[in-house]
Order: C-alpha cells, then sequence, then structure tokens
C-alpha cells in the first residue's frame, strides 16, 4: 500500500514537473515569436546547459537591445487594455518599432554625396522597400550645401542610380520631386498653397503660436527652416510611420487636385499637418519648400536630366539582383516629349538607346521652343551665314502659341513654358478648322498670337496683349483681338518634321492652311543676301509695329532645334536702329530703398543674369530708370513678399554691390543699356572676357516685365559676352591687337 501511495505521489511530482516545463517552453516560445534575437540567445543556452535546472535571469533575454526594453515596458503598461488575443500583434509591433528606430539613425546618416558612392550597399534602404523621404530630403540637404554644379549632378544621380535598382517603381515620383513639380507643365497641376496657409499647417501641428511662426519666418526668411526646427516641439502618443518618396508626392498631387474655397483650404492643412507630424530630420524643410513652390537649392531641371542620363548609364535598369554597376559611357539622348510619365517608363523597360524610338514628337504634348541668339547688326548676319541660304521673318511683339491639333480633331495651345493656354484663346481655337485644308489631320504649329486692332487693321503693342484674361476666357467678352503669324511647321499628319530643313517646312506650312486677314497669317517674309534690302526691311519690320527680324538659315543646319537657342537663328531687334544697344532679360535679385521723391519704396534694383553652366544668378548692373510712379509702386508690393535674410548660396555679388534688400529670384525684367563694359564689381560672364573682371550694363533702363520668363531663363552669362565682344568698339580693338600682333 505504501509502496502504491509513493508511486502516485511519483506520478503527480512528475507531471507537475512536465506541465512546468511545458509552461516553461511556451512561455519561451512566445518570448521567441516577439523576438527572434531573444529565440536565438534562449536556443544557445539551452544547449549550453545541457538540459541542466540551472535558470538564466530574464533580464539576459533582453540584454542584447535596449531599445526593445523601453518598448516592451511601455507595452506592459498598456497591457491592462489589451485582450489577450493582441498579445503577439503587439510584439510584432515591438519589433517594427525597434527597427523603425534603428533605420531612423541609418536615414539620418544617409550621404548620397560620398566618395566612391555605391547604389546598394550606400543606400538607406533594401531591395523591393518604398524610397524614403528621408533619403531625398538628404540628398536636397547635400545638393544645398554644395554650389559646385557638376558635384551636385553626381551626388543627385547617386541617389537616383539607388532608386533604380533597389526601388525601380518610385524613380518617376524621384524625379518629380527634385523637379519640384507634380506633372507635366501643360497639365497645369499647382498647389496654391499661401504663405499664411503654410505657417497655419505649422503652427497647428507644432502646438507653436502662429504670430511666433510668422516672427521666425520673417527673421529666417526661409518657412522651411523654421518648421525644421519647430518639430522637435512635437509631443506624440504612437510615432506616425516613416514618410516615403511616394507618399509625400501622392499627398501633394492630393492637394493639388483639391478646389480653391474654404473647406478644401481647411482639408489642404489637415493634409499639410499629416505630413508634419511624420516629419524626421530635415524632411520638414523640404516639404514645406515644395509645398511654397520653390527648394531654393539651386538644382535646375537640366541638372535633373543629366542626373538621370548619369544614373542610368551608370547603374542600368532590369539588371539581375545584386546587380553589376556599369560605366556605359553614354549620354541622355534628345527626345521630344517633355513628359516624364513617358520618359521614366521607356527608361526602365527598353534603356537610354531605345528612348527616341519611344518617346516622339506627339500633338497634346507641348515641346520647348527654338530660340534665337541676338545679333549686332545686318552686317553680322552676313558674316555669321556667310554662303548659306538664309530669310529673314518679321520679329512680332507677342505671346508665343505653339497650336496643336490632335488626331481625334481637339485642339490646345500651349506657351514657350508649356503652359496650357487653350481657355485663353477661344478665339484662335475656332478660327483654326476654318484657315486649315482638308488634308490636314493632326499637326503642330510654331507662331505668334499678336494683339491686332481691327479698326484700324494694325498690330497692337505687347502691352495690351497682357490685359486679357490669363484664364476661362468666354469669347464673347473677349475686349483685346489677336492676330496668329504662323512662322513654323512641325509636325503634320502624323509624321514629325523637325529634321527636316526649314525650306521644306514652311513650304508645308503654306501648302496646310490659308490665310485671313486680322485673324491667321503667314509670318511676313525676305529671302535675299542683300545688305541693303535686309536693312530696309528691317526698318520696314519697325513701321508695322514689330520689334525687327527673325534671320534664319532656310537648308543648311536649318533643322528645327528643340528647346535650344541657336545660332542658325538670329534676332536683329528694332533697338539697334537706335543705336543703345541690345535688350536683355535679368532678374530681380535685391533692392535700393529709396531717397527724396522715391522714399517709403525702393528707388533701385540689383539685377542679375543666369549662368547655366554653374547654375547661378550673376550682378550685371544697378537700375533705377524708366520706372513710372506706379511701376515702382508695383515693383514694391509685390517684391516685399520675396525678401531674403541673406542671399541665396547660388548669387554671385561683389560686397561693394550688395543691395538693402535681398530678394528671391521671382521676376524677369526686360532692360535696354547704352553698352556692355568690364566690370571689378559685377560678376555677369566673369572668367569668359577676362579672367578677373566680369561685365556690367552701361545706362540700363527698365521696360517691362517678363511675365512669360522664368528666372532661368533670363540673358545668360554667356550671352552678356557675346553681346560685349559683338560691340564695335571692341571688335575694332581686336582688329588693332591684330595688327600689332603681326608688326
Amino acid at each position: 500500500m505504501k509502496e502504491k501511495v509513493k508511486n502516485k505521489v511519483k506520478q503527480e511530482k512528475k507531471i507537475n514537473v512536465e506541465n512546468g516545463k511545458k509552461e516553461k517552453k511556451e512561455d519561451n516560445k512566445e518570448k521567441e515569436h516577439s523576438s527572434p534575437e531573444r529565440a536565438v540567445k534562449k536556443e544557445k543556452n539551452t544547449e549550453e546547459e545541457g538540459g541542466s535546472a540551472k535558470k538564466k535571469p530574464i533580464s539576459s533575454f533582453f540584454a542584447p537591445r535596449k531599445a526593445a526594453v523601453k518598448l516592451e515596458k511601455e507595452e506592459r503598461n498598456e497591457g491592462e487594455k489589451k485582450k489577450d488575443g493582441e498579445i503577439s500583434d503587439a510584439a510584432e509591433q515591438k519589433e517594427k518599432k525597434s527597427e523603425k528606430g534603428v533605420d531612423s539613425a541609418v536615414q539620418s546618416q544617409y550621404d548620397p554625396s560620398r566618395a566612391h558612392y555605391h547604389p546598394v550597399d550606400h543606400a538607406c534602404w533594401r531591395k523591393g522597400q518604398k524610397v524614403p523621404y528621408l533619403a531625398v530630403a538628404r540628398t536636397f540637404e547635400k545638393i544645398e550645401e554644395d554650389s559646385g554644379r557638376l558635384k551636385n549632378i553626381e551626388t543627385l544621380s547617386n541617389f537616383l542610380r539607388s532608386v533604380i535598382l533597389l526601388s525601380p517603381d518610385d524613380l518617376l515620383c524621384c524625379v518629380y520631386l527634385c523637379l519640384n513639380q507634380l506633372g507635366p507643365a501643360y497639365q497645369g497641376l499647382e498647389l496654391g498653397i499661401g504663405e499664411t496657409v503654410l505657417m497655419k499647417a505649422v503652427a497647428q501641428a507644432t502646438g507653436r503660436q502662429l504670430d511666433k511662426i510668422k516672427a521666425e519666418a520673417q527673421e529666417k526668411g526661409d518657412l522651411g527652416l523654421v518648421a525644421e526646427s519647430s518639430r522637435s516641439n512635437q509631443r506624440m502618443m504612437f510615432a506616425p510611420a516613416n514618410l516615403t518618396a511616394g507618399g509625400v508626392f501622392n499627398k501633394l498631387k492630393e492637394i493639388a487636385n483639391m478646389s480653391g474655397n474654404s473647406v478644401s483650404t481647411n482639408a489642404k492643412i489637415d493634409i499639410i499637418k499629416g505630413l508634419f507630424v511624420a516629419c524626421r530630420f530635415s524632411e520638414a524643410r523640404y516639404i514645406v519648400r515644395s509645398l511654397a513652390g520653390k527648394l531654393r537649392i539651386g538644382l535646375a531641371e537640366q541638372s535633373v536630366l543629366t542626373a538621370l542620363s548619369q544614373a542610368v548609364c551608370l547603374s542600368p535598369p532590369g539588371q539581375e539582383f545584386p546587380p553589376a554597376v556599369l560605366n556605359a559611357g553614354k549620354g541622355m539622348m534628345c527626345v521630344s516629349m517633355p513628359n516624364y510619365d513617358a520618359i521614366i517608363p521607356v527608361l526602365m523597360k527598353e534603356g537610354i538607346d531605345e528612348l527616341p524610338n519611344h518617346c516622339k514628337l506627339t500633338p497634346g504634348v507641348p515641346l520647348r521652343p527654338m530660340l534665337a541668339h541676338p545679333t549686332k547688326g545686318v552686317g553680322e548676319v552676313m558674316k555669321r551665314f556667310d554662303e548659306a541660304a538664309f530669310t529673314c521673318e518679321y520679329k512680332y511683339d507677342g505671346e508665343r502659341a505653339q497650336i496643336h491639333i490632335l488626331e481625334n480633331g481637339e485642339l490646345r495651345i500651349f506657351s514657350r513654358n508649356q503652359e496650357d493656354n487653350t481657355s485663353k484663346y477661344p478665339d484662335i481655337i475656332s478660327r483654326i478648322p476654318q484657315v486649315k485644308k482638308e488634308n490636314v489631320r493632326s499637326c503642330v504649329l510654331d507662331s505668334e498670337a499678336v494683339a491686332w486692332d481691327r479698326e484700324k487693321k494694325q498690330i497692337q503693342a505687347f502691352q495690351v496683349l497682357t490685359t486679357r484674361k490669363r484664364k476661362d476666357v468666354d469669347a464673347s467678352e473677349i475686349k483685346v483681338q489677336v492676330c496668329v503669324y504662323a512662322f513654323d511647321l512641325l509636325y503634320l499628319n502624323g509624321a514629325s518634321l523637325v529634321r527636316e530643313p526649314l525650306s521644306k517646312r514652311r513650304a508645308l506650312l503654306r501648302e496646310s492652311f490659308e490665310e485671313k486677314e486680322g485673324e491667321f497669317v503667314f509670318a511676313r517674309s525676305l529671302d535675299s543676301d542683300n545688305t541693303e534690302s535686309i536693312a530696309e526691311f528691317l526698318e520696314q519690320s519697325v513701321r508695322d509695329s514689330c520689334e525687327g527680324l527673325m534671320v534664319k538659315t532656310l537648308e543648311k543646319h536649318a533643322t528645327y532645334e528643340i528647346a535650344k537657342r541657336s545660332h542658325n537663328w538670329l534676332k536683329l531687334k528694332k533697338d539697334y536702329l537706335e543705336g543703345v544697344g541690345d535688350t536683355v532679360d535679368l532678374c530681380v535679385i535685391g533692392a535700393y530703398l529709396g531717397k527724396g521723391k522715391r522714399a517709403g519704396s525702393y528707388g533701385g534694383f540689383l539685377l542679375a543674369c543666369y549662368d547655366e553652366e554653374n547654375e547661378e544668378f550673376q550682378s550685371v548692373c544697378k537700375i533705377g530708370t524708366g520706372f513710372k510712379d506706379e511701376d515702382l509702386e508695383q515693383h514694391y508690393n509685390f517684391l516685399k513678399e520675396h525678401i531674403l535674410p541673406k542671399p541665396r548660396p547660388y548669387y554671385r555679388v561683389d560686397q561693394s554691390a550688395e543691395p538693402d534688400v535681398w530678394l528671391e529670384a521671382v521676376q524677369v525684367w526686360e532692360v535696354k543699356c547704352a553698352d556692355l563694359s568690364l566690370s571689378p564689381v559685377y560678376k555677369a560672364a566673369m572668367g569668359l572676357v577676362d579672367p578677373e573682371k566680369g561685365i556690367s550694363l552701361r545706362f540700363p533702363r527698365y521696360l517691362r516685365i517678363r511675365d512669360d520668363k522664368k528666372p532661368e531663363d533670363a540673358t545668360t552669362g554667356s550671352q552678356i559676352a557675346d553681346l560685349y565682344k559683338k560691340q564695335q568698339q571692341i571688335q575694332n580693338q581686336g582688329e588693332k591687337q591684330d595688327l600689332e600682333d603681326y608688326y
């Protein structure tokens, strides 16, 4: 009997031991589920103990990762509120949060400007993951810190290489974020967010008072920096998910697609707040700048294109992973479709060599127009073209109108900046079907829309055209009539004509359309190589209210060069007849406080040309003449909204020419000057004519605002240098120097 009792006790003890082991095993399984590292640690301990009953302290399971301890404590405190079925989910979430903290640290140190960059090893995200927006922000930071164009192209190229190899689906949105665009220009997607709305969103998201946000923004001159510094004030119970490049881009598009009423304004603020609360490190700075419409890092579209070209060549898409990092040594070929939505998918699928075959000129998609170089007199025209056949056309003072007839019969009109002006010109839209011939199914027409006085049957000044409403014009309410002056045909019935000589393009234009007085006419032209005839034609163009002449080659080198300023097109403007030099388009970057009669406003301004090579604005002159009182008032009211606390790093200005007020480069003015001279003060074209001196304008005079031009469309430093060299006195000096060298 005693033996039976003993056996029963033994069995019960055995069962209890087994149950304890089972509970311990299940507990360990749960811990292993919540942390892979602890599971590995436990397995190792079991092997070392060899089944021994010795227990390790619980703390040893958590020692490898201190960050996990804090997260687990927080979860335990909230555990009373959770159901039993949520335990494993909480553990999994805890692990994700721990990894998220590690990712943030790595991403904050991301440096695409580093030497010998490897697009996989040096990226801060992994294959198949979405591109973190912080990687975009860090790329912008590095570009903003360095003013060297070539270095910045390399930095951006490195980042794009990583995107191509690790997250190819994100390449398009990353390119648009770098361009600070939401889509092709002709789609007209704009955020339409004022500074006040942005300030409200920053204040609400950070808990700061609005007046303090305004004061700091005024002091720093950059709401992006204010948002970044305000980010540390936020207190959140649960950290939101990290921002991705695609997520930010989609939110920006969502804002742009909202209508402009008060309801949508509040909805926009809510979206912006949602972005702000998720920002890390410098993300807030660049999100605010993107919302405001200017990144302020000096990154022009040409640099983005060059970086994209380099990225595709160095790290060709479509490779197996891990990829072979190649350098094919090729450049981006010119394409006739300025639409990244079309270009990038072809790049990723077909490669750079196939780009021209898939991205062709297409009606409905505007192309950037060909531009002309200024020239100094008829003699230079004769010298430039030598024995080549050329034509002289009237240079009309209007607005560039690129007219597209689509295959479905729809008509679109685009500006020189690819903006959709279709709703601005319902009168032109209605008359095109009447002047095109039956054989024209589709085409792209280059022309100038000019203000026209129907009673006097003559051209009106450009200023008259600017009084027309910009969008959604009702044809019955039009007061300023326009006449279309057609001068080139770029596409006809499914075929691109840009590689054809001008003589053929012009013949097809005249065969495909018919003229109608005061509505649609061909640009008046003269084919001649006689100096006297050209000079007389120039004078006649001025009498007919035109700016002068456009002189173009007809046969040799007479193709249409998309988005280029070509020496095969020359401008011969009426200003040369007046003996006061050329007109140039310059950007306002500073202002001088007015005195006497001009006290209380700006009395003078600092102007700059744009240097394409270094992507910087170079000071070229001060200007204080040519202004009416209403001009000065208009400039003051507009420019006071664009004051900067200090010059941008891409402004090149001598200390002696520093203005009283620095201004954001946002507006272009047309300026007339007497001549140009070398200057130790101004930085325009420095190094192109003289190694230590720039070029300045003498006796500059204000003419008008160029609303049709962006700051980057201003006259370039190389153009300033060309104008300087073409002056008669400079050419005479050169001839004298040649004679001295000869003797």
